[in-house]
């Protein structure tokens, strides 16, 4: 048997800093050459991932160092969150579910990290038509759609290569995308066509690097909910330049009576699509995370090389949480369509009240939302003179009326403020009325407009 002894040159006493390592195998000597000693020091650094992650939102809402008005009381119309105020609880049949699950003991340990196979199957079967059909191995369930759109950008696009996403848009796509080192470009929504796609500009925009196309439908930030002609035409693009699609569909459904919600994989068999969804909005537990992706690939142009890679990126964090895969079923079977209804019920009322006042006010433009939970406000900054941008309008009306909007600046769309529709009717009301008194108090006529303010 050989042996292996290391010898070093130098006194034990006196170790140089650079050694002159000689291996001793079965009586042979090797000298391996010079080795330079590591000289130990602290050099803690953040990674580059973590250095290129940036979220737009967080960054500005921090960099407003203003303060509320102290004799008005906040209301907040700057959070996408629907249970921040209380007024839209979920249905205690969902509630009900995550209950049964957690009494039942059954669900405490691991799952395989894609998700339970009869979660999966439970998805499949509610999101199931024939226009596009749906198998458990179709299903990927996830930490929250926001896991759901980060899995699919990380599987379709490698550093180097570029991503088309909606301007304005959801911000998390840039950041993600960033952060793995992903050019992002951005395709116009266009506000006097009720937020559809600038078609020709989205199409110049593809080239060879282009790895895939983002659609989000209904709208975060717009409220706008896609014909299904606009969506045909999105889809031709897509087919004549070979690019697969993101579908961001986490407010699906979430449409207005006067309004019909297409699934994007319903209206095409040949463009390959993963669409994001979950439980956060339609149910209304974002705390939940429960997101899932489907896979909608009939002319098997993702292949196994796709699915395979999404269980890959699945096994980073194993999974969502187990208690409410348990409760899937009972979810998406006992919440009766009345909580449904009512929810998109309080939603249009709001947007109705909220559309009605801001349209009323000089120097505001809205644009009406047909879903989801908010609206966009354009701002005619022309009549706004002391304030330089969209982000100085907000910090202000904040200062002022102690009411807080998202500057549109957060989605790439300056000049326009966002508003959640999710308050109560008597705030909403109340942040109207102080918009209305802000707005009254810093409009200016612009130049060769005096006629029309003197009407």
């Amino acid at each position: 048997m050989d042996s292996y002894v290391i010898q070093t040159n130098g006194s034990n006493n006196n170790l140089p800093s650079v050694l002159d390592v000689h291996v001793n195998i079965g009586g042979r000597s090797l000298a391996t050459g010079k080795m330079k000693g590591r000289k130990a020091r602290w050099s803690v650094k953040p990674s580059d991932m973590s250095n290129n992650t940036y979220n737009p939102i967080r960054a500005i809402v921090d960099s407003m160092k203003v303060k509320p008005n102290p004799n008005k009381t906040m209301i907040s119309l700057s959070i996408g969150d629907p249970t921040v105020f209380g007024n839209l609880p979920t249905d205690p049949e969902v509630t009900q579910a995550m209950k049964d699950a957690l009494d039942s003991g059954k669900y405490n340990g691991y799952a395989p990290s894609i998700g339970y196979l009869s979660s999966r199957e439970v998805i499949a079967s509610y999101y199931h038509c024939p226009e596009a059909p749906l198998e458990a191995k179709d299903v990927i369930l996830t930490s929250g759609c926001s896991q759901a759109i980060e899995l699919c950008l990380a599987v379709l696009a490698n550093p180097g290569q570029n991503i088309l996403v909606p301007r304005p848009g959801f911000s998390l796509y840039k950041t993600l995308a960033e952060s793995m080192g992903i050019e992002v470009k951005l395709y116009n929504l266009l506000p006097e066509k009720s937020w559809e796609i600038d078609l020709k500009q989205l199409e110049s925009l593809i080239d060879e690097k282009t790895a895939c196309l983002i659609v989000n439908n209904p709208s975060n930030p717009c409220g706008s909910v896609f014909s299904k002609n606009h969506l045909q035409k999105i889809l031709s693009v897509a087919a004549k330049q070979c690019v697969p699609i993101l579908a961001d569909e986490i407010y699906g459904d979430m449409v207005f009576s006067d309004c019909k919600y297409e699934p994007l994989a319903t209206l095409s068999t040949n463009v390959p699509i993963l669409s994001c969804g979950g439980l956060a909005k339609r149910w209304l537990v974002p705390g939940w995370r429960m997101g899932w992706i489907l896979i909608h690939d009939r002319r098997n142009i993702f292949g196994n090389e796709i699915r395979d890679g999404l269980v890959k990126l699945s096994q980073r964090i194993l999974g969502p949480c187990t208690i409410v895969q348990g409760a899937l079923k009972s979810i998406l079977r006992r919440t009766p369509q009345e909580f449904y209804q009512n929810t998109l019920s309080f939603l249009k009322s709001n947007a109705d009240l909220c559309y009605g006042a801001l349209a009323a006010i000089p120097g505001l433009q809205p644009v009406r939302p047909s879903g989801a939970m908010y609206l966009m406000v354009g701002i005619e900054m022309e009549h706004f003179p002391e304030f330089e941008n969209d982000v100085e309008f907000t910090e202000r009306l904040v200062a002022e009326q102690s009411v807080h909007c998202l500057p549109a600046a957060c989605f790439e769309y300056p000049n326009f403020f966002r508003v959640v529709i999710t308050v109560p009717e008597v705030m909403m009301l109340e942040a109207c009325s102080r918009i209305q008194e802000f707005c009254e108090q810093h409009y200016h006529c612009a130049e060769g407009s005096q006629e029309e303010c003197d009407k």
